[in-house]
C-alpha cells in the first residue's frame, strides 16, 4: 500500500443465502473480517477480465461475469497503514458447478481459505463484511 489509488474488482458468488469469502485477520485492530474474492486490476486490463484473470489465479476456476452490482470507493486502514482502493462488484457464478459444493476451498496465492458465509451474519453485524457499504448492495437474491 502506497499513496496510490488502487482498482480492484470483486466477484460476488452466492450459494443460496450465503456469499463466497475469504477471511482476513487484522492484528493491529485485533478483527477478524471477510471479503469477497478478487484483486487488482492491471493497466489496461477491464474489470471483467481482472476478475476471471483473478479467480484462475486464486481457484484455478473459471467464473462467468455477470451484472455490474456497483463501485464502491473504499479508504481504511489495514495492520496501522491507510489504504485506499476503487472496488468494481460484479455479480459472478463458477462456470463448474462443482465448486458449490465444496465448503471451504484453499486460495493457490496466498495463505488464505475461501468459504461460504451466511449473509445473514454479515446484515446483524455478527461478521464485518468489506469492502465497507457491500452490505447494502445486496439485495435478498443476490
Amino acid at each position: 500500500m502506497g499513496l496510490t489509488i488502487r482498482p480492484i474488482t470483486l466477484g460476488i458468488i452466492r450459494r443460496g443465502d450465503a456469499l463466497l469469502v475469504f477471511e482476513g485477520r487484522d492484528d493491529v485492530k485485533d478483527e477478524t473480517f471477510y471479503r469477497p474474492l478478487g484483486g487488482g486490476v492491471e493497466f489496461g486490463e477491464g474489470s471483467r477480465d481482472a476478475l476471471k484473470r483473478e479467480f484462475r489465479e486464486e481457484l484455478d476456476a473459471d467464473v462467468v461475469v455477470k451484472e455490474r452490482i456497483g463501485v464502491l470507493e473504499n479508504v481504511y486502514t489495514w495492520r496501522g497503514r491507510t489504504g485506499h482502493e476503487i472496488a468494481f462488484l460484479y455479480a459472478a457464478e463458477f462456470a463448474d458447478a462443482s465448486f458449490y459444493a465444496r465448503d471451504e476451498m484453499k486460495i493457490l496465492d496466498d495463505d488464505a481459505t475461501a468459504r461460504w458465509v451466511d449473509v445473514a451474519d454479515f446484515r446483524d453485524g455478527g461478521k464485518i463484511l468489506y469492502p465497507a457499504g457491500l452490505i447494502g448492495l445486496l439485495s435478498p437474491d443476490q
